[in-house]
């Protein structure tokens, strides 16, 4: 099978426009098929701030209402994903900016309301992605570039980076052997967030139970693992957890960061 990348870019590299240029290069240099899914939610904060409307957060998810969902809408599949596409372009790169809506690649449905409303947030399915439609535009050398934002019932719905990045990893592993890597601004998953170099390099699931247990994870990080481990339980065969400066190392065979197992 050909190899797949699918990488997510988000936390503070998206506010930093060198860091996300030199971020942009080297993804743009990945001669394999890939896949760009990019969050955005400081941005959107801060326009929200702008426009008197205020985030909410609960174990480090937003929470969506109708005035959010406007901002994060226009954020994240206006303003963010068109400047990384027109980005990739100048790169060289055949980018094409895409939202769960578009070409009905990625239908999900709101999420129902239990102990907590998160609003018009979408929950997506492996099967709820129009895998045949990716297949086609990476064998054009297209490069699909995912904001993250899904649909259902005529309605935009706000729907987790990482969570996108884990299912579609799941849904395209019958085509590819796919390698699914998360990449912000820290050198992986930290035992002790206040400090960098305390990188967990293996994290296997048992290990990751019993940290989870000790309340060692910042509330930041709880959302990739629990997508990574929802990608390796579903038959993924890697998964990276990693700084983005080390792009072009985690798409080779000597990787840094985070390594995620079963």
């Amino acid at each position: 099978m050909n190899k797949l990348f699918i990488i997510k870019i988000g936390g503070n590299v998206l506010d930093n426009p060198e860091a996300l240029k030199k971020f942009l290069a080297d993804f743009a240099s990945i001669k394999e098929p890939k896949i760009l899914i990019h969050g955005g939610g400081k941005i959107a904060t801060k326009l929200g701030e702008q426009l008197g409307i205020q985030s909410n957060y609960i174990n480090g998810r937003r929470i969506t209402d109708s005035q959010t969902l406007d901002v994060v809408t226009m954020v994240y599949g206006g303003l963010v994903n068109k400047q990384i596409v027109a980005s990739l372009q100048q790169l060289g790169c055949n980018a094409l900016g895409l939202t769960g809506a578009d070409g009905n690649v990625i239908k999900a449905v709101k999420r129902p309301i239990k102990d907590i409303d998160y609003g018009y947030v979408g929950d997506i399915k492996p099967d709820s992605v129009n895998s045949s439609l990716l297949y086609f535009l990476l064998k054009q050398n297209t490069v699909p570039v995912f904001a993250p934002l899904t649909h259902a019932d005529g309605t935009m719905l706000n729907t987790n980076a990482d969570t996108i990045a884990s299912v579609l990893a799941v849904a395209l592993g019958k085509h590819f052997d796919v390698r699914l890597i998360f990449c912000f601004e820290k050198k992986g998953v930290l035992r002790d967030v206040n400090d960098p170099d305390s990188v967990i390099r293996h994290l296997p699931k048992s290990s990751y139970n019993d940290l989870l247990t000790k309340n060692v994870f910042a509330d930041g990080i709880l959302p990739k693992l629990e997508n990574a481990f929802a990608a390796i339980h579903a038959g993924v065969k890697e998964v990276l957890i990693g700084e983005a400066s080390d792009l072009t190392k985690n798409t080779g065979l000597e990787t840094e960061g985070t390594l995620i197992t079963s």
